[in-house]
């Protein structure tokens, strides 16, 4: 049996209703975008009253969240649903992070390319995997056993195991990238490059380290879409790792520019 009496319920819903629509300066011009009489709306609000489902259905779209806050405080909620979702911040980190269409960047295997962080004249290559869930686009890959070796690194699946989420931007995509338990966490920005197969994307990747007379912080990246392409995926599989810049192919070099400071 349920432990909340209808009382409680009525309660939780108003507290919550209450925290949603704090930031709006007219609770008039709110109930109008709603399409709820004002009065009725007041009746939530106090505890008074629950909508009916079609109304309820109403008020979750219009504030994103789900009919949970009938049943449940809405910072649980709120942490159920991830930390991007957080009121705090859904407007801003969050906006638009179940939109990321597939024309835009799309699911598959890439493979990628960027400047070593820390070997001068090396280029990193390696595989990721894109893929999409409950909404949201996720990417995961491993390190390069070799590189991890170089680093006296652990290479274990689980040490070299990457996952992240992309976020839209206005010109492009982001992702927040990190080894397990949030270590080593990087930041990549990537934009479409205009070609006839319109299959890559550039840009750059940032590693959250301290500032250092030697390796690098920031470096250019670039992405190939292999797609689910068996033969081009085993290919990339079976040159991950540290490479000179003139053993990548073509395109990746002149994205790359290594002649080029980054900027």
């Amino acid at each position: 049996m349920s432990q909340y009496s209808p009382a409680d319920l009525r309660r939780m819903f108003g507290e919550n209703l209450r925290i949603l629509v704090k930031d709006y300066p007219s609770v008039s011009q709110l109930c109008r975008e709603l399409g709820i009489n004002r009065t009725q709306f007041n009746r939530y609000l106090s505890g008074e009253s629950f909508p009916r489902p079609d109304v309820l259905h109403r008020i979750c779209t219009f504030f994103n969240t789900d009919s949970r806050i009938l049943l449940e405080p809405l910072n649980r909620i709120s942490t159920q649903r991830g930390i991007l979702n957080h009121p705090l911040i859904a407007d801003f980190v969050g906006a638009g992070i179940e939109d990321l269409p597939q024309d835009v960047f799309p699911d598959g295997f890439y493979r990628f390319s960027r400047l070593s962080f820390i070997e001068d004249d090396l280029i990193i290559t390696g595989l990721i995997y894109v893929f999409r869930e409950e909404s949201h686009t996720f990417i995961r890959g491993y390190e390069a056993k070799d590189a991890m070796r170089q680093q006296g690194l652990p290479i274990d699946s689980e040490t070299r195991e990457f996952r992240g989420i992309v976020l839209p931007q206005e010109d492009g995509v982001a992702a927040l990238v990190s080894h397990r338990n949030t270590m080593a966490t990087s930041f990549n920005y990537l934009s479409r490059v205009a070609s006839f197969q319109n299959h890559y994307w550039s840009g750059y990747a940032t590693r959250t380290v301290r500032e250092s007379v030697t390796g690098r912080r920031a470096a250019r990246l670039v992405y190939e879409h292999l797609g689910k392409n068996r033969g081009a995926v085993l290919d990339a599989a079976r040159n991950v790792g540290f490479c000179k810049i003139e053993n990548l192919p073509a395109y990746h070099r002149k994205l790359l520019r290594p002649d080029l400071p980054f900027t």
